[in-house]
């Protein structure tokens, strides 16, 4: 069952913005390698990093869910999933180099992110211009390794 929905609007600075326990002063990772790039999932202490395609303000969607939920994976271009420690509860989305965008309060504890990368196949040949859009999608769940579930490859 969906427990919160939010739909906004993030900038997308540096390709990133990121998810956090905000009660916890999280740093994002500033260390990146072409598989951190590849994957468009980046994870540090508290903060799970969602990578853009583009360098621009971009649409983002974010579901709360008490259980993991069914999704098609055909719609998106792109999926990959991480865990995030959530200690206080005080989940926030954040801009790169901006402030938040959103802010939520759930259990506090572990949790599953997987997030949902579309409409690349919109975006003009110099990357400025485009309809990707974005959804990350929370339950609660034990720890576990990053995982790429679809792996866009770009034409």
């Amino acid at each position: 069952m969906r427990l919160q929905n939010i739909a906004c609007k993030v900038s997308a600075d540096y390709h990133q913005f990121y998810l956090w326990d905000s009660g916890m002063n999280p740093q994002a990772p500033t260390e990146y390698d072409d598989a951190d790039v590849r994957r468009r999932i980046k994870v540090g202490p508290n903060v799970v990093v969602i990578q853009t395609e583009r360098n621009r303000t971009v649409a983002l969607e974010i579901e709360i869910h008490d259980a993991e939920p069914t999704y098609d994976s055909n719609a998106w271009d792109h999926i990959a999933e991480a865990s995030l420690h959530l200690p206080t509860g005080q989940l926030q989305v954040h801009e790169c180099t901006g402030g938040p965008v959103a802010d939520f309060t759930v259990e506090p504890g572990w949790y599953r992110v997987r997030s949902f990368h579309g409409g690349f196949g919109t975006i003009d040949e110099f990357g400025i211009e485009g309809s990707d859009h974005y959804r990350v999608v929370l339950w609660p769940k034990v720890q576990k390794k990053w995982k790429v579930v679809k792996q866009y490859e770009p034409q």
